[in-house]
């Protein structure tokens, strides 16, 4: 499941990638056009700027808006930076692995089944950009 965070920030790439090529986007803008708690949305913003996401310009005229065009930033690599781990379980993650305890990877059902989901979930996240959250 996709924390909050995540989701707020898919919701605000997608305004940003709606106005690319326009020029900054005001946070507050962003806020009221999301519904975004902007104190939340300022830490989100931050956090895509840190990654290399977004950049943001001071003053007049500015806002934050996308570092690359919209078609070149898919999903997954989104969400693996705001929200962490695409698969469901850590023993099938592919960048934030971590070995259960509890059962044996090679024999397990559970493993099995929720590789199959990781990989079916990457093969659209991977394939799908900002631009396909434009809303309209």
């Amino acid at each position: 499941m996709l924390s909050k965070k995540t989701q707020y920030a898919l919701k605000a790439l997608g305004m940003l990638a709606g106005s690319y090529g326009n020029g900054p986007v005001l946070i507050s803008a962003i806020a009221e056009g999301k519904n975004i708690p902007i104190k939340f949305l300022e830490i989100i913003l931050l956090d895509l700027k840190r990654v290399g996401i977004l950049d943001s310009k001071k003053g007049k005229g500015g806002g934050y808006y996308l570092l690359q065009h919209p078609k070149k930033t898919n999903l997954a690599t989104v969400i693996r930076q705001i929200g962490g781990p695409i698969a469901l379980i850590p023993c099938v993650s592919l960048n934030f692995y971590e070995k259960c305890e509890d059962c044996d990877e090679a024999t397990c059902g559970v493993n099995k089944v929720m590789a199959q989901t990781r990989d079916a979930t990457l093969k659209i996240l991977e394939k799908r950009t900002l631009a396909d959250l434009i809303d309209g």
